[in-house]
């Protein structure tokens, strides 16, 4: 009862008329979203059954960024049709056999309806329709437009469409609070969330050499513990030359290998940033982990972890290294252009609040991953739960030609299907039984797979298509 419970609950957020969710965790923060993924992460659920249906819906984020609340209704619909199944008296091993073949059976009817869908690096059209049909249903729809185009952009900007292959390491996605949902940008390049050490140093460098440092700033620590006397005045100032003459060896050594502009994973004191800006060095410190990689990917630099190993062909290069300041804080980020690895591209998300800002960034992944998987197979299905009747009315007539017990599963597998045409229907305020009938009605008699449910009431029922990924799973009771 537990995962059909769960099922129930994500079932009103299904579709582009679904219902958001208003999450609320533990230390107060409120989370509004459509996303199924985001709404089980966020649920406390005990039941084991109910955990299941929760990595369901992570392991379909994972492989395939969308379709998470579809395949989280379907398990809960064969959960119920599976206990009363049991309720008539069919061992569970038969029940499980029974909607194995019958997913089986789907797939393979899945494969004959499916169509071939263009991709064309020059024209781009098609996919963004497919990008605007997923981002329908989530918060960003009022930019429905920007944001496909951003998505669609992004991802042929770091394809390898021979391999049919989508990096995204090679896509950044950040996101500011303070501004509005149309002010988002897709920057050919690297935004960091940081800015330059000092403020006189240079908001804007061209022709930029970067060294990427993973070496804090500072005089050499012998690797022993150690312990320093200074017992006079003469011992601290003879320490106090050493440490400057260091630093100015460190700087020195760094504008010998040709570098303009520091990146360094630690950060470095005040006196060393002084000396920084004498020395006419930009810098940028606390710059973390997978960004200080990513920077290094985009630039083609290396990452150095010794200043004695910093050489000229370790550098970075980067036509254009500006602060790009925002808001009425003046808030300032690092954006690093036109670098020679042109496929890192950086996806920069503005919105109201920092609520609008997440939910905008899990609708831009969900985009992201559908033309993503556009790309790695081109084959689609219509939507509108179209895909999903096409396949009960193949899976009941395939039931009609079985004589074992397997029969009665491959009809309730049938019946679970039509859950999310059902769940559809009642989202957009229709008759559910009505409406889906009058569709089967019109798919058996016309031999037209594409017809489903006119979730938006454009006053037809095949208009739209979206890519839909179907994950079968078998439960064993």
């Amino acid at each position: 009862m537990a995962g059909i419970s769960v099922a129930k609950i994500l079932r009103t957020s299904l579709g582009p008329k679904g219902l958001d969710k208003i999450m609320v965790s533990a230390d107060g923060d409120v989370t509004i979203t459509n996303d199924g993924a985001t709404i089980l992460k966020m649920m406390d659920v005990e039941h084991q059954i109910a955990k299941l249906l929760v990595e369901l819906s992570q392991s379909q984020d994972d492989e395939i960024g969308d379709g998470t609340t579809g395949v989280v209704v379907l398990a809960g619909a064969l959960l119920e049709q599976a206990e009363q199944l049991l309720d008539r008296g069919i061992h569970p091993i038969r029940i499980a056999d029974g909607f194995e073949l019958a997913a089986r059976h789907a797939l393979e009817h899945l494969d004959k309806i499916c169509e071939s869908f263009p991709i064309n690096q020059n024209n781009l059209e098609p996919l963004i329709e497919t990008a605007t049909t997923t981002l329908s249903s989530k918060i960003v729809n009022r930019c429905l437009r920007k944001f496909a185009e951003i998505a669609v952009n992004a991802v042929i900007s770091v394809a390898d469409l021979e391999r049919k292959d989508v990096s995204f390491d090679l896509i950044k996605v950040e996101g500011k609070p303070g501004g509005r949902l149309e002010d988002s940008i897709l920057v050919n390049g690297v935004i960091v969330d940081k800015n330059f050490s000092h403020p006189q140093m240079p908001n804007e460098l061209k022709d930029v050499k970067l060294a990427i440092l993973t070496c804090p700033f500072e005089p050499p620590k012998p690797k022993t513990k150690h312990k320093l006397d200074v017992q006079s005045v003469e011992d601290y100032r003879n320490l106090r030359k050493y440490e400057i003459e260091k630093f100015e060896e460190i700087v020195q050594r760094v504008k010998d290998a040709g570098a303009n502009l520091v990146i360094c994973q630690w950060g470095f004191d005040d006196e060393a940033n002084h000396l920084l800006l004498q020395k006419e060095l930009p810098a940028v410190r606390w710059v973390g982990g997978p960004e200080i990689e990513l920077i290094a990917i985009a630039t083609g630099g290396r990452i150095v972890p010794r200043f004695e190993e910093l050489t000229p062909e370790k550098l970075g290069k980067a036509g254009i290294v500006r602060e790009l300041s925002f808001g009425t804080t003046r808030d300032k980020m690092l954006v690093i252009e036109q670098c020679p690895n042109t496929k890192a591209v950086t996806i920069f998300i503005r919105g109201g609040n920092k609520m609008i800002v997440e939910e905008a960034k899990r609708s831009m992944h969900d985009a992201l991953c559908v033309v993503r998987n556009l790309i790695k197979d081109n084959r689609i299905v219509y939507g509108g739960g179209a895909a999903e009747i096409s396949c009960a009315l193949a899976v009941s007539a395939e039931a009609d030609k079985i004589t074992s017990l397997e029969q009665y599963a491959f009809r309730s597998f049938a019946d679970a299907l039509e859950s999310i045409p059902l769940a559809l229907a009642e989202n957009s305020g229709l008759s559910p039984i009505e409406t889906v009938a009058e569709v089967k009605a019109r798919q058996v008699k016309e031999s037209k797979p594409q017809l489903g449910i006119d979730c938006i009431q454009k006053g037809t029922n095949g208009n739209i298509f979206v890519y839909f990924i179907f994950t079968f799973h078998v439960f064993n009771f």
